[in-house]
């Protein structure tokens, strides 16, 4: 593989799709360290626009002659097919050529405290809580995350310290480049199983991650996780565990709930600790605020500042996100797309104030859709019933091209076969007309999904 020589700057590095979020990261990056940036994507965007303002050359669309003789390197997404022209030049004209995950392997090789967040679930939110750590702690750190950290306006911010922070993401395998000190895992299910064959074929890339820690890392894991052994075997470094239930290094407990925000007692080796308070809702957070904490006291930072950043988190753009109010009524919206993110976002409506709940869910790619077929028609079910009402918008096709001959409508049938109505439209403005007449002061409207289907809401709040 080759390697970047970040001895030199000044040289000129191409990302072909530019405008994904976490390759716009590594774009802002290289150039605040003094790389010359070019790139191409078929949209324009705010991160597009963003990188432009800071000197990059951005191309809209993908074209061979984008690739001129003068590029030392080139950097693209896992998405990009073979047939892309510029790649195709690119292997014309011998550039070397790396992905991003191994770009970001190289620039974490440059700190002496990598941090990487990986699980099936929950790696935004958390690297989201690792960075308000840290920086509340006055350690200054670079971060990469996945999503848009409220605190401090991006998905990217360049630090001047060792400290380095990153989600690592399990799909392509593209985590096993990394060179991290420390590592979160969270959870381990089936997913991307466009690229996986099955959850062992998961299971067997998580261990492979976890043996990356040197013998002075440390791995902090989901105790609860499916044999929990299997993934921590290799493990040459120091291994804490974490849950809510069995022997664990840290757990919750006597877990309560103020309209929506979980207190949990923390308990240590067994040991009582500090009661905790969080400013985002739902249970599954109790896990999330576990690994911040093991990951404080790893890192030497005091309790009571990973208490008070728990409490004041809000989460990350895309999480469980309020988006506004209007005529009375609520609107928020959720990254959630994986029928575990549906049910856990979906449990915690009991304990917000609502009349009426509307969930306009999006399916994200038609293969996740299929696979999980069954799970995400039981999934939804949560929100059905006489004052809830599921709303299915089209799939959201990302990467794929093939429908795999299914639909929303598809899924629509699959929950009226488990005696759950859902509502089908086939375009946003249908959504949008429906939601206009019917929403009323008291009402929670929730947008859910990976895809643009945050739009939606955005346009009922900003419509007369």
């Amino acid at each position: 593989m080759e390697k970047i020589d970040f001895i030199a700057p000044g040289s000129l590095i191409h990302f072909i799709g530019i405008g994904g979020i976490s390759m716009s990261t590594l774009a802002e990056l290289l150039i605040r360290k003094g790389y010359r940036i070019s790139g191409s994507d078929m949209n324009p965007s705010q991160l597009t626009e963003h990188l432009t303002s800071l000197g990059a050359l951005i191309n809209i669309g993908q074209r061979a002659e984008n690739i001129t003789d003068d590029i030392d390197l080139v950097v693209m997404t896992a998405a990009i097919h073979e047939d892309n022209p510029e790649l195709m030049a690119v292997r014309q004209k011998g550039i070397p050529l790396m992905t991003r995950a191994q770009l970001l392997g190289q620039i974490m090789k440059l700190y002496k405290y990598p941090a990487a967040i990986a699980g099936t679930h929950g790696k935004t939110t958390v690297t989201s809580m690792v960075s308000e750590l840290l920086m509340s702690a006055g350690k200054d750190p670079t971060l990469s995350i996945g999503g848009i950290l409220p605190s401090i306006g991006s998905n990217f911010r360049l630090g001047g310290s060792d400290y380095f922070v990153t989600e690592a993401c399990e799909y392509t395998n593209s985590f096993l480049d990394f060179f991290p000190k420390t590592e979160i895992i969270l959870n381990i299910e089936a997913d991307h199983l466009d690229f996986f064959k099955d959850l062992d074929d998961i299971r067997s890339s998580f261990r492979r991650f976890a043996s990356l820690l040197p013998s002075d890392g440390t791995l902090i894991i989901n105790g609860e996780i499916d044999d929990p052994g299997y993934i921590t075997e290799e493990v040459k470094g120091q291994v804490v565990t974490f849950g809510l239930s069995g022997d664990h290094d840290y757990m919750a407990a006597d877990i309560t709930y103020e309209a929506g925000h979980p207190s949990f007692d923390l308990y240590v080796k067994g040991q009582k600790q500090e009661r905790f308070t969080l400013g985002v809702f739902g249970r599954h957070n109790v896990y999330n605020a576990l690994a911040l904490i093991a990951f404080a006291d790893c890192a030497g930072i005091d309790r009571d500042t990973a208490r008070e950043v728990l409490a004041s988190f809000r989460g990350s753009e895309r999480r469980f996100e309020l988006k506004g109010e209007k005529n009375g009524f609520t609107v928020m919206d959720d990254y959630a797309h994986h029928p575990t993110e549906i049910r856990a976002t979906l449990s915690t409506l009991d304990d917000l104030p609502h009349k009426r709940v509307f969930c306009v869910f999006q399916p994200h790619t038609f293969t996740r859709t299929k696979a999980f077929m069954e799970d995400f028609a039981s999934a939804l079910s949560l929100c059905t019933g006489e004052d809830r009402t599921v709303i299915l918008a089209p799939i959201y096709p990302a990467r794929e091209t093939d429908d795999l001959g299914i639909s929303s409508h598809t899924l629509a049938l699959c929950m009226k076969e488990k005696g759950h109505d859902a509502l089908c439209f086939d375009s946003f403005s249908e959504i949008e007309k429906f939601l206009k007449k019917n929403l009323s002061q008291g009402d929670l409207l929730i947008t859910m999904g990976a895809g643009d289907v945050y739009k939606i809401g955005e346009k009922v709040l900003s419509e007369d």
